[in-house]
């Protein structure tokens, strides 16, 4: 079986969380189509949505604090971090009991291709894959374009055995983000954080596969974006393929998908200028205080 897992950020870190909560029920909507039932998906957050769940989905409540004191949703890496990888690693003690051969986690606010459950049934035991081929999308322009090292900028990325993550057994879905910091040590931000996780696995001898498909659709330019990223240049404009494959609707008619994919937005390019990624982001982050001692 396949695990799902995404996580919601606090809603004090949003721009709206109304419309944090109407991405992530487009993501489970992609999720949930699957051609292969033999999945589950795990949602950890500090607030039930408002949207009845879909089925094989389960919401994990916990009472983290905002990771950072700013009210919205570029908090920096660093905050984004320590509160998506103690959700993350509340999902994989969740999925424990459950015993799912394989995880893979989900930005929720993106979308999957509906035969990754199937894919990963028909390949039991594998050490897992990696997408190194995916589709970023603006919904603001309806179009999108094709990105390789596809794992350096998405989190839905990811196909790993769960006994790789070697959940500590001492965890359980109520512990504090300490407790879970203490436990996983550096493979909370190495191996949860997709900026990290594939040299991580490589260094450790674990080969992952290239995934054969796209695996997944990076949705930008949603206004609740950690990153901030666009979909910048020229863009194909909206195919159907997208609803097919990954059940994503278009969010406008034709002549204005086309002026927006190869009018005027096409001549903004991507920045010459990237800046390199720091050994850590947590290194020198000082997290806010849980709550509860537990």
């Amino acid at each position: 079986m396949l695990a799902f897992i995404t996580t919601l950020r606090h809603p004090r870190n949003s721009a709206d969380y109304g419309r944090v909560e109407a991405l992530l029920q487009d993501t489970l909507r992609s999720v949930s189509r699957q051609s292969c039932d033999d999945h589950l998906i795990i949602i950890v957050g500090n607030r039930l949505p408002a949207f009845e769940l879909p089925p094989r989905a389960v919401f994990v409540a916990v009472d983290f604090p905002p990771p950072s004191t700013h009210n919205g949703p570029r908090t920096g890496p660093a905050s984004v971090i320590w509160d998506k990888g103690t959700k993350n690693a509340i999902g994989l003690v969740a999925a424990r009991e459950y015993a799912p051969d394989h995880v893979m986690f989900v930005d929720a606010d993106d979308f999957v291709h509906r035969d990754i459950a199937a894919f990963v049934a028909a390949h039991p035991g594998a050490p897992g894959w990696v997408s190194t081929r995916g589709w970023i999308y603006s919904r603001r322009r309806n179009a999108y374009a094709l990105r390789r090292n596809f794992y350096r900028y998405c989190g839905t990325s990811f196909i790993i055995p769960w006994s790789a993550y070697e959940v500590p057994p001492e965890l359980t879905v109520t512990s504090g983000q300490r407790a879970i910091a203490d436990a996983f040590g550096e493979r909370l931000e190495r191996s949860l954080e997709h900026g990290f996780a594939y040299d991580w696995w490589r260094d450790r001898g674990r080969a992952l596969e290239p995934l054969p498909f796209p695996g997944a659709v990076y949705h930008v330019d949603t206004g609740e974006n950690h990153s901030g990223n666009i979909l910048f240049g020229p863009a194909l404009p909206y195919r159907e393929h997208l609803r097919h494959d990954y059940g994503l609707e278009p969010s406008k008619g034709t002549a204005a998908t086309l002026w927006s994919a190869l009018g005027p937005a096409s001549f903004t390019r991507w920045p010459a200028i990237r800046l390199r990624q720091p050994k850590s982001f947590l290194e020198s982050f000082s997290p806010p205080v849980d709550p509860v001692t537990r």
